[in-house]
């Protein structure tokens, strides 16, 4: 049976392994847009990184607003949807340091420094994502 999770789940659901998340984001005419992501949780907040110039960049820097969607696609099924407001940094140090621990999360942490130097670049954004509102279900099909 469908169960709600605790916060000490979905947390854990949510940080297991390399699941990636579908970022959506609103476009300046109202219509959603959908993008995968690497992403790590720190405390309360969603961190990602993504280029200032791609479509996710220039709508969250207009509209912060963002659902960020983590599923198991595998029976019985279990999601997380993370409803917040983005916020903005373009301080390469912070850039730097968060691409690092992303890359490391996703390729291994053999490669953090080399994911933190390819990102932590000038046209690049660190995003945090205080995150307001929680959806989360596991053993969907049970």
């Amino acid at each position: 049976m469908a169960h709600k999770m605790t916060d000490e789940e979905w947390r854990a659901f949510v940080s297991h392994g390399t699941r990636t998340g579908k970022l959506s984001t609103v476009r300046a005419d109202g219509r959603p847009h959908v993008a995968p992501i690497w992403f790590l949780l720190d405390g309360d907040d969603l961190v990602f990184n993504t280029g200032k110039d791609t479509v996710k960049g220039r709508n969250l820097t207009r509209d912060g607003r963002v659902a960020l969607c983590v599923d198991d696609d595998r029976p019985p099924y279990a999601y997380v949807v993370l409803q917040g407001r983005a916020r903005i940094s373009e301080d390469l140090d912070d850039v730097r340091l968060w691409a690092g621990r992303i890359g490391g999360r996703y390729m291994g942490e053999e490669r953090a420094e080399e994911f933190a130097a390819r990102n932590g670049v000038p046209g690049e954004l660190l995003v945090r994502v205080r995150i307001e509102k929680v959806l989360a279900e596991a053993s969907v099909s049970d």
